[in-house]
This record gives C-alpha cells, sequence and structure tokens, in this order.
C-alpha cells in the first residue's frame, strides 16, 4: 500500500484574519502564512491538507535556524496549544522577524 503524501501544493492569495491585509501567491511554494504578521489559520494535520478543523490562529512564538537561509517559523494555536513549525518565505517581514527572535516564548521539544 502506498503511503499517502505529507505536502499537499496549495498556494492561493487569502486575506489576514489578524491583521487585515491582502497576501499574494508565493510563487514558489505554498504559502502558508502572512508575510506582513507572520500569523497562520491552524487548517492543517499536514501541510496542504485542510484536514484539520480546529481554525485557530496560529501565532509566532520564536524562529529556529534551518538550514543555509532558512529559518523556520515555531508556532503556537491559540485555540488548541499545538505547535507547528513552516519555514520562513523570502517575503516574510524580516524586522518582525528580529522582533520574534529577540524575545522567543519558550518551546516544547
Amino acid at each position: 500500500m502506498l503511503e499517502k503524501a505529507k505536502f499537499t501544493m496549495i498556494d492561493e492569495s487569502f486575506v489576514c484574519q489578524v491583521c487585515g491585509k491582502k497576501v499574494e501567491k508565493l510563487g514558489y511554494t505554498a504559502r502558508d502564512h502572512c508575510p506582513f504578521c507572520l500569523c497562520s489559520l491552524h487548517v492543517d494535520e499536514n501541510p496542504g491538507d485542510r484536514n484539520c478543523n480546529c481554525f485557530g490562529i496560529l501565532r509566532p512564538i520564536a524562529i529556529e535556524k534551518a538550514k543555509k537561509d532558512q529559518y523556520k517559523i515555531v508556532y503556537i494555536c491559540d485555540k488548541c496549544k499545538m505547535q507547528k513549525k513552516n519555514i520562513a518565505a523570502k517575503d516574510d517581514n524580516f524586522d518582525k522577524i528580529l522582533e520574534i527572535m529577540s524575545h522567543p516564548v519558550k518551546i516544547k521539544k
């Protein structure tokens, strides 16, 4: 039996439910968070699958170094408290990333 893919490519425009700004498609991979406030919506169990019924706001609490020039944004859902990580996009608000790095919240491992 084949294992189901863990990533579904969905790159779509949306209006951020936190800051209200219009967010355009990313173009090179799936857009999964707002580049202005860095918040996301808890709708996926695996990236892009839209199988989660929580719909809480995923708020950035920390930034982790990934590989080379990449960073991961660590989120906590304000509704169910689940922690998730997403790779930062090239157009993310770097001042916001620095602000989060300066005041990270302790994350569970």
